[in-house]
């Protein structure tokens, strides 16, 4: 059933992603503003940038009692995330929420069961499931037969305003949480292999963060298909250049890798531009002649359509347009973004007591 209507969204947060988000709704027929909540001043910026005259409000609740909202964007510090949706949600409003979905495992299996009580959508904005390229890295790793071995990084080399939003960050999370569930996600639709255990290890490289937090760390994830997967996130200012970008995966037919020239290059890593930047993907084969050498030659895919990130965002949110107005069904979605965040935490668990996490 389609609605005819403009769908009036509440945006919550209006920092990087959710500015990005509301220059997304305010472009895209379909959907109206009705309110921009932030604690600090980024609302009356954005408020600006969209051309003025949105309702601004510092407070969440009394926004969302006072708007009546359709829909709820939901772009604030994961230790929000739980209880802003749930309240979003019983009050009959859909949601878009940045990842990840909660700050613990329990918060967000109570968003998925609010969920399925409400009976509204609720879109997690896991944005690599949107990119064209990420979309056939992950196709090419289906030809490279079982098991496969996934090896990733996104280290950030934050300093100015992004070392504030990273010091924020982790006042609940560590990177390899609240960054690690993209990948980790990309690695279980790499798969679609039950994940079986984790190893982690992490270091603390500034008094900067709470007592018994890390801003590096490494996680390893064993599969049942044999699959290995390997991911590193480190935010601060003494984070290198060179330990930025890797996207890697390699099976016993060959390998697929993302080459990003300029995405990766020197002073990139602290980009948000630049994080989902693909460029080119370079596909080997691993078919040898009678003389051992390379039978068939690399091959790069170099796709046209290379969207940046204002328009990752858009994409992201004419999905949530669609799931509402097609009345689409997001269980997996919804599975998917609660199973990735189990992962990640099982990850912090291992960091946290030194040991090999069983998870199943």
């Amino acid at each position: 059933m389609t609605q005819s209507k403009n769908i009036r969204v509440l945006v919550v947060g209006c920092g990087n992603m959710g500015a990005s988000h509301a220059k997304a709704y305010h472009t895209i027929p379909g959907f109206e503003i009705c309110g921009l909540v932030s604690t600090g001043e980024s609302k009356e910026k954005l408020n600006q940038e969209l051309g003025g005259g949105q309702a601004l409000y510092s407070d969440y609740y009394t926004a969302l009692q006072e708007t009546k909202p359709d829909a709820v964007c939901i772009s604030t510090y994961p230790d929000t995330h739980e209880a802003f949706s749930i309240a979003a949600l019983e009050a009959g409003c859909h949601v878009f929420l940045e990842k990840p979905i909660a700050d613990s495992l329990a918060g967000a299996e109570n968003v998925a069961k609010a969920v399925l009580k409400s009976g509204k959508k609720l879109v997690v904005g896991y944005i690599l499931r949107h990119h064209p390229s990420w979309i056939k890295f992950i196709e090419i790793t289906k030809n490279l037969g079982k098991p496969l071995v996934m090896r990733m990084n996104l280290n950030q080399q934050s300093h100015g305003y992004m070392w504030d939003v990273h010091r924020n960050l982790m006042k609940s999370l560590s990177p390899i949480v609240d960054c690690g569930v993209h990948y980790i996600d990309v690695m279980c639709q790499m798969t679609r292999s039950k994940p079986v255990r984790v190893s982690a290890i992490g270091a603390r490289l500034t008094e900067d963060i709470p007592a018994g937090n890390y801003n590096y760390g490494q996680l390893q994830i064993y599969f049942e298909d044999g699959s290995v997967g390997w991911y590193e996130a480190g935010w601060g200012p003494m984070i290198s250049q060179t330990a930025y970008f890797v996207k890697d995966v390699f099976g016993p037919k060959g390998s697929v890798s993302v080459v990003a020239k300029e995405a990766g290059g020197e002073g990139k890593s602290s980009s948000i531009e630049a994080h989902t930047k693909t460029e080119s993907l370079r596909v080997h084969w691993a078919d040898l002649d009678a003389n051992n050498d390379f039978s068939r030659d690399d091959e790069w895919v170099n796709l046209t359509d290379e969207p940046n990130h204002q328009e990752l965002c858009d994409r992201e949110q004419l999905y949530f347009l669609k799931a509402i107005q097609e009345n689409m069904d997001l269980r997996d979605h919804l599975d998917d973004a609660v199973n990735s965040l189990r992962i990640a935490f099982a990850c912090d668990e291992s960091i946290k007591k030194g040991v090999m996490v069983q998870l199943y």
